[in-house]
């Protein structure tokens, strides 16, 4: 029959067990990414090589036509950047953090997906440098073109 010290020692350690357990966070799931883009853009490439890095699986289509595929995909003109991506059901347009995708799909939100428009030069695949990152935002957008902050960087 156990006595109190053993009790004590006992319900310590499981305290201490649970208490780590929930500060090791669980390992990303990978998440795969397709990705269309042209083969010569070169900080398309560099926003590919962040995905990776951050433990997406990615299948990368160069395509020159890159106009007609957001066309097709359903991408708003006035969101559109240099590449474009589909991570589930969501559209991934322009540099676009690896982060702010992961938050997406954990999330779910009811957006057709998020974007960056244009080429900030502190987004992945654009900064040459970790001292130049930051400085713009990514917005969540539908496809009739209206949009939301979702992540400021």
């Amino acid at each position: 029959m156990p006595n109190r010290r053993d009790f004590i020692v006992s319900a310590a350690g499981l305290l201490l067990t649970a208490a780590w357990t929930r500060r090791v966070p669980a390992a990303a799931p990978h998440q795969s990414i397709t990705i269309y883009k042209s083969k010569t853009c070169g900080c398309c490439a560099k926003w590919v090589e962040h995905l990776q890095a951050n433990g997406f699986t990615t299948q990368v289509h160069d395509d020159e036509s890159m106009d007609q595929v957001k066309e097709n995909l359903g991408v708003p003109s006035a969101l559109r950047s240099c590449h474009t991506a589909q991570a589930g059901r969501y559209l991934i347009e322009g540099h676009v953090p690896a982060g702010d995708i992961r938050k997406l799909l954990a999330e779910r939100p009811a957006v057709a997906g998020l974007a960056v428009p244009g080429m900030p030069s502190g987004t992945p695949g654009m900064a040459q440098s970790e001292a130049d990152a930051g400085n713009y935002v990514v917005l969540a957008f539908q496809l009739d073109g209206t949009s939301r902050p979702y992540a400021k960087h």
